[in-house]
């Protein structure tokens, strides 16, 4: 291996790190390099109360999307997918809002468990419609997607609507992690046990990309697989939406951007790609925090202006 590779794989770790340091130091309370000599009871409530959950957030949602982005783009066997492009993300909000109408004093749990299903139907609906797509562009699966989260999210606005409850639903229209204090960040968790079974199971979905009759004759429960990589997805997609709201394209412009710099190994790349998705939200969530500095827009502005350009690039350039 030679110095400059080397280099450049030590680069992201760096800038990882560079980005979580920024993040905790900066904001409308700045707590500023000064805080470390002499660190403050005000200072130190900043930090364990917003500073150190909003980071949490942001990594956890980061990898937690872009490793979504994986295991959906081995399923489909296309590198456009991701919950963004394949309704995911209007499926979850429609199962909060189905939750809040149902089961009004409900807890945050019983609101993600909506979300979970609402997002795995919408899933399993997609994966049916694309199986019956015999010749296809790989251009078209996100472009039906686009098209089934379209159809989602105006049955969620109409729902919504119809029940008085538009405005809670504005806050899921874009991310937005302003909000994340200690107390009510907690769920994204949830993602950690996800990126480890996706790791372990890293192999499996190998197999996937490879089509029902490969993976069959390899050995491997095709249908056990897929349900599988669909809960887990589910579940992140949950978790993030009843967190922070939606946050698009950091599940397809990651994966694919790793996949152009280390290839195609999952046993070797998800790491990377996890540390990457929680790089791209950390860059997007301090340009959103200091754009309008002391003001700051929702980190889903941001991430889809950068993310649509990526998205537009790829797309452009033409799958490999």
């Amino acid at each position: 291996m030679s110095m400059q590779t080397q280099l450049a794989r030590a680069a992201l770790p760096v800038v990882f790190a560079l980005l979580c340091i920024t993040s905790v130091l900066i904001g409308a309370n700045g707590l500023g390099l000064r805080w470390l000599l002499a660190p403050s009871p005000e200072a130190l409530l900043v930090l364990t109360a917003s500073r150190l959950p909003r980071l949490a957030a942001l990594v956890l949602t980061g990898a937690g999307l872009a490793i979504s982005g994986v295991i959906l783009q081995q399923i489909l066997r296309n590198r456009f997918a991701e919950p963004a492009t394949t309704g995911g993300m209007e499926a979850a909000k429609l199962g909060i809002l189905v939750a809040l109408t149902l089961l009004p004093t409900s807890g945050p749990l019983v609101r993600m468990g909506f979300a979970m299903l609402f997002c795995l139907a919408a899933s399993l609906i997609l994966i049916a419609i694309l199986n019956r797509i015999r010749f296809r562009d790989a251009v078209l699966v996100p472009v039906i997607g686009l098209m089934f989260g379209a159809v989602l999210s105006a049955l969620a606005e109409f729902y919504a609507f119809s029940h008085h409850i538009l405005q809670s639903m504005q806050g899921w229209m874009l991310g937005d992690f302003s909000r994340i204090v200690q107390g009510n960040y907690e769920l994204i968790y949830l993602v950690l046990p996800v990126v480890v079974l996706t790791y372990v199971f890293a192999r499996r979905f190998t197999v996937l990309a490879m089509g029902q009759d490969m993976a069959q004759s390899l050995g491997l429960s095709y249908r056990g697989m897929v349900a599988v990589g669909l809960m887990l997805v589910s579940a992140t997609v949950a978790a993030t939406v009843i967190t922070a709201g939606s946050v698009p394209f950091v599940g397809l412009v990651v994966p694919n951007l790793v996949t152009l710099w280390r290839g195609d190994n999952l046993r070797r790349t998800l790491p990377v790609v996890a540390l990457a998705g929680g790089s791209l939200l950390l860059l997007c969530d301090i340009i959103a925090r200091i754009v309008i500095y002391p003001y700051e827009v929702p980190l889903g502005l941001t991430v889809g202006g950068i993310g649509g350009a990526i998205f537009l690039l790829l797309i452009l350039r033409g799958p490999k």
